[in-house]
């Protein structure tokens, strides 16, 4: 069972993360880092704000480190663990900016990047930042294309209705042959999106027997991950059964990855948990394997 771990620190959404990460900061980051690198977990996230409206961030909180500067510390500190934006609002950026920064930092991670990309759902941070709300899913699609053409090449060149060049250098640029694109989303137009233009699905906010249904109904290329959230925070050391159970749901659901958020005391019980998390996993994949 491959699992990914949602980054502790890096955002402060009320509810999801726990009390001790207010005082924390890239020491503790780096630290989860190390553990999850030795432990052999997939991945770790950071999402994308740059500024969220005060009476919005009550609810989605207000913090969000931004997952370059982040991910090039993180890189040092590791050497095996891949880096996922989740997710890079796709209208925010055109697509050489992000061939350009993020082929960097897959060139200076060893190939460890992977592309979450989103069509964004925050209006007003599309209007600070200048950047076009209606349309914006068309934009995407156009971005999505430019990105899959440019990323890993020297001389890229893209033909499309709302992006167009050709005859411009960009180096570095990323070293994998094809970065992941995962595209965020909760909607059949989303994963629609996904197995079209990217190579995976990062669904959020869905029940699992929707995430199911949507799954089982899609025709997926072989190697297309399903990225799917465990749930709330789990307590492997506290609740094993708990997290076991939230596991297997989600591998029922069409996971081919798990994205987990884990609850915690302070620093070192983080990395408690996740020793904890490793057994748990262990024990799961071997009951399935055997089933």
């Amino acid at each position: 069972m491959r699992i990914g771990i949602t980054s502790p620190v890096v955002t402060a959404v009320p509810g999801v993360h726990s009390p001790w990460e207010r005082g924390a900061g890239i020491e503790e980051l780096g630290a989860v880092a190390e553990a999850a690198d030795r432990l052999g977990f997939h991945h770790l996230t950071c999402s994308e704000h740059v500024a969220v409206p005060a009476d919005v961030a009550e609810q989605r909180g207000g913090t969000y480190w931004d997952p370059l500067a982040t991910f090039g510390y993180l890189a040092a500190r590791t050497r095996h663990i891949r880096f996922a934006t989740q997710v890079l609002v796709l209208g925010y950026h055109h697509p050489l900016a992000v061939a350009k920064r993020y082929g960097t930092l897959d060139r200076i991670s060893g190939g460890r990047l992977v592309l979450g990309l989103g069509v964004g759902s925050l209006e007003e941070e599309f209007q600070l930042l200048g950047a076009a709300f209606e349309g914006r899913g068309a934009v995407a699609d156009d971005a999505l294309a430019a990105l899959r053409a440019s990323l890993s090449r020297r001389e890229p060149a893209h033909h499309g209705e709302h992006f167009d060049y050709a005859g411009f250098v960009v180096e570095p640029h990323a070293v994998q042959e094809r970065v992941p694109l995962w595209i965020g989303g909760r909607t059949p137009r989303s994963l629609r999106r996904a197995v079209a233009h990217g190579d995976g699905w990062v669904p959020f906010g869905l029940p699992l027997d929707r995430l199911r249904e949507m799954v089982g109904a899609a025709s997926l290329p072989e190697g297309f991950e399903v990225v799917l959230s465990a749930g709330r925070p789990l307590d492997p050391s506290g609740d094993s059964d708990g997290t076991a159970k939230a596991l297997r749901g989600v591998s029922e659901a069409g996971a081919t990855l798990v994205s987990v958020s884990l609850a915690a005391e302070s620093a070192g019980h983080y990395l408690e948990q996740l020793e904890a998390l490793t057994r748990i996993a262990d024990a799961v994949a071997a009951e399935e394997g055997a089933a």
